[in-house]
C-alpha cells in the first residue's frame, strides 16, 4: 500500500485520513462539484464501481474513491490498480478500462464541461438528465443569474421590477405571459430572433443554461480568489523566516507556485471579462446569430475554465484545511506543504490554459 497519511490497510488502497473538521466553503453535493464524478452515472460493466467515485486528488491526479468516512478517511485506488483489483484481462481490451482511462484524462468533473467531454469521448450516460446542478445549487446561483435575467425581463416587460429566482422561473414566466404588453414584446423578440413565438421558450432554455454555467463558474472563481490572495500573501512567512530564507530551492519553488497560480487567475479573469462584454453587447442588437455566437464562445471555454478552476479549488481547499488560520501557520510545516503537495501538478494548470482556443470577439 502507498499510505499518504494513514494506517496500513489493503495493499492496493490508499487511505487518506480526514483533516480536523473545519468549515468548508466548498462543501456541496457531488453533482455540484468540480472534482467529483459519481460513477453511478456512467454505464460500467463492473458493478462494484457503481458505488465509487472518480475524484481529483491534491496532486491533481484522477483516482477511484471507494469510500470516504469521517472515522476511516478516504479509501482510494489508482487507475493503474484497477486491472488487478477487478480482474480485468490484460491481454485484451476491456470496456470499463477504456472508459475509466478516458474519464481520468478529463481536467474537471463539473456538469457543464462533462456534457462536452463525454460527447467528444463517446462515453454514454445512464441518464442524460443526471448532468444537472442540484436544485439547491441553482437556487444558490440566483443572485449571479439576475444580471443575465434582468435584460431579458426588460426586453419582454420593459421593466426590471419582475424578478425571476432562477432560470426555470424565467422560462415559466415567459411560457405563459399574463400581460398583453408582454405578449407584444414577446412577438417582437421572436422577430428579432427570427423564430416563431413558440420557439422562444427553447431560446430561453438555452439562454438560461449557458448563463447558469457562467454563473456557476463565476461563483467558483469568487470563492477561490480570496484564498489565492491569502496564500500568496502567506508566502512571505517563509521568505522572511530566519531559518528558511536561505533555502534557495524552497524560495525558487515559492516563486514558481506564486507565478503559476497568479498567471492562471489573470487568464481566467480575462476570459470572464470577455464573456461579460460579449453578453452585454448581444442585447444592443439582439439576434439569434449573436446569441449563438455568445453561446459558442462560452461553451468553447467550459473545459478550460472548469479544468483551471478545478485545479485551483483543490489546491486552495487543501491549503485552507491545513492552515485555517493565518496567525497559526508554522513556517516549517508550511514549507513542507508547499514542497510536498501544493507544487505537485501545477504544471497541468498551465497545460489546460495553453490548450484553450484564442478568445473570439463578436462582430
Amino acid at each position: 500500500m502507498n499510505a499518504e497519511t494513514g494506517a496500513q490497510a489493503d495493499e492496493d488502497i490508499v487511505w487518506q485520513e480526514q483533516a480536523a473538521p473545519q468549515k468548508d466553503v466548498f462543501k456541496e453535493s457531488d453533482m455540484d462539484s468540480l472534482h467529483i464524478l459519481p460513477l453511478s452515472v456512467i454505464p460500467l460493466e463492473t458493478s462494484a464501481l457503481a458505488k465509487a467515485k472518480m475524484i481529483k486528488n491534491i496532486r491533481l491526479e484522477s483516482v477511484i474513491e471507494l469510500f470516504n468516512e469521517a472515522k476511516t478517511g478516504s479509501g482510494q485506488l489508482r487507475i493503474d490498480e484497477l486491472d488487478r483489483e477487478y480482474g480485468w484481462p490484460l491481454d485484451r481490451p476491456h470496456a470499463d478500462r477504456t472508459i475509466i482511462r478516458k474519464l481520468a484524462s478529463l481536467p474537471s468533473y463539473d456538469v457543464f464541461s462533462l456534457r462536452i467531454a463525454l460527447r467528444e469521448q463517446n462515453i454514454p450516460l445512464q441518464d442524460n438528465a443526471q448532468l444537472q446542478l442540484s436544485e439547491g445549487k441553482r437556487q444558490e446561483l440566483a443572485e449571479y443569474m439576475r444580471s443575465f435575467t434582468r435584460p431579458l425581463i426588460q426586453e419582454i416587460y420593459g421593466s426590471e421590477n419582475l424578478a425571476a429566482a432562477n432560470a426555470d422561473d424565467l422560462i415559466a414566466l415567459f411560457r405563459d405571459p399574463d400581460v398583453k404588453r408582454a405578449r407584444e414584446r414577446l412577438e417582437l423578440m421572436a422577430n428579432k430572433l427570427e423564430i416563431e413565438v413558440d420557439g422562444v421558450p427553447k431560446f430561453l432554455e438555452d439562454y438560461g443554461d449557458i448563463f447558469l454555467s457562467f454563473s456557476y463558474y463565476r461563483q467558483c472563481l469568487d470563492r477561490v480568489t480570496p484564498l489565492i490572495s491569502d496564500l500568496v500573501d502567506s508566502l512571505d512567512i517563509i521568505r522572511n523566516n530566519w531559518q528558511l530564507r536561505h533555502e534557495t530551492r524552497l524560495l525558487r519553488v515559492c516563486d514558481d507556485v506564486e507565478r503559476r497560480i497568479n498567471d492562471s487567475l489573470v487568464h481566467i479573469t480575462g476570459r470572464f471579462e470577455s464573456f461579460d462584454k460579449s453578453s452585454q453587447e448581444m442585447w444592443d442588437n439582439l439576434s439569434a446569430e449573436r446569441f449563438r455566437k455568445v453561446e459558442k464562445l462560452i461553451k468553447s471555454y467550459h473545459t478550460t475554465i472548469g479544468g483551471v478552476l478545478c485545479a485551483l479549488t483543490i489546491k486552495m481547499r487543501a491549503w485552507k484545511r491545513m492552515f485555517p488560520e493565518k496567525s497559526n501557520i508554522g513556517p516549517v510545516k508550511f514549507a513542507e506543504f508547499i514542497m510536498g503537495e501544493l507544487k505537485q501538478g501545477l504544471e497541468k494548470v498551465e497545460q489546460i490554459d495553453a490548450a484553450a482556443p484564442m478568445l473570439s470577439q463578436l462582430d
